[in-house]
């Protein structure tokens, strides 16, 4: 489990560092650094996979699309860019060199060390889900792996085929949803989650004979099966995360984006208390959510459902969009947050003021 982040000289971080929980929610202002920490993380996974002095892309992996040195660089500290990441007693540094600023690759210095743990290059110990990942289709075109080494993908688009080659596997016990009874399939638990965060449906993954492609169908409990392009992007958006949580290693990491993207309130809340019950479940969780309902289904996780401690999960909260200005929250035991700076979540309260003077004035 990473447990500390520190990052320098990345865009709009000088000299900054991050505390990380089993359950870590990065949430606060549109541009704020969010997603650039997101995005060091993945930097790092990369550099993780290097051999010593190798070449870090800042464009592909993971779909990446960060330019050139010049776009990612820091010019308040100088030439200096790196990553710490803290594995309890462990920890990987990455100093990082460059031909120019408009070198489309980072490369590892000779002082950059990495800690190497087995568990980093497991099936399944580092996924990451993208906001932008693939709606309702047709078809999917299949990936060139064994079985067991399949993986979501960062769009998602690996689901199908998951869910023809596993789905009618047993899944390990303590992955079963907390209403289930062992034994169950991968199949029968994503589709108990998603029935709860999305609506009730049924799935049913198929590959075409002869062909490198793979469908989806679903249908409504004692419905017609639909393609998924007549079901909706709730459930395709959803599906993905559901499956990352059911499959990821344990002592693994999912980075999720936007869980509560084409999502209606309630199912929002529910994909919060999924994420908790991931994190319970020894999966770490880094999300990144701009959802009130999001940080409520976490919190009713913790305080109602019980499945986290209140001190196995953290807030990020990003205050200003003109420097890098970010408070730790904590959750406490019953589900509340211990403070409630200005703007985070209260533009509910905010409106409905508004809303109440205007009635006052009618």
């Amino acid at each position: 489990m990473i447990t500390n982040l520190k990052i320098q000289g990345f865009k709009r971080f000088v000299d900054q560092s991050f505390e990380l929980k089993p359950l870590t929610v990065l949430t606060g202002l549109n541009g704020s650094g969010k997603t650039s920490l997101i995005h060091s993380i993945l930097l790092s996974q990369e550099a993780e996979k290097c051999k010593p002095e190798g070449n870090v892309q800042l464009n592909g992996p993971y779909g990446l699309e960060l330019g050139t040195v010049g776009d990612i660089l820091n010019w308040n500290i100088g030439d200096t860019l790196g990553f710490e990441i803290a594995y309890g007693e462990n920890s990987s540094c990455f100093d990082f060199d460059w031909m120019s600023e408009e070198s489309m690759y980072l490369s590892l210095s000779s002082k950059s060390k990495s800690c190497n743990t087995s568990e980093h290059a497991r099936i399944g110990s580092f996924t990451y889900l993208s906001a932008e990942r693939h709606g309702p289709r047709l078809n999917h075109l299949g990936c060139s792996l064994p079985d067991e080494e399949l993986e979501v993908g960062y769009k998602g688009q690996n689901c199908a085929q998951i869910l023809e080659a596993r789905g009618s596997k047993p899944l390990a016990l303590d992955r079963l949803h907390p209403d289930s009874e062992a034994p169950s399939f991968l199949k029968y638990e994503v589709e108990k989650w998603l029935s709860e965060i999305a609506r009730p449906v049924e799935i049913e993954a198929e590959r075409y004979p002869g062909s490198t492609v793979y469908s989806l169908k679903y249908r409504t409990i004692g419905g017609l099966w639909v393609n998924a392009t007549n079901m909706g992007f709730g459930v395709s958006y959803s599906l993905p995360i559901i499956l990352a949580g059911l499959t990821a290693t344990k002592g693994g990491v999912i980075l999720v984006e936007n869980p509560e993207a084409h999502l209606h309130p309630l199912g929002q809340s529910k994909m919060g208390s999924f994420l908790a019950w991931v994190a319970a479940q020894g999966v770490q969780v880094v999300v990144e959510t701009h959802s009130d309902h999001i940080i409520n289904g976490i919190r009713l996780g913790i305080g109602e459902s019980k499945y986290l401690t209140a001190d196995s999960a953290i807030i990020h909260f990003f205050e200003s969009d003109e420097i890098i200005n970010v408070q730790a929250l904590r959750f406490t035991s019953v589900g509340g947050v211990d403070s409630w700076p200005d703007g985070f979540f209260d533009q509910y309260q905010i409106d409905t003021a508004a809303l109440g003077k205007l009635r006052r004035r009618g």
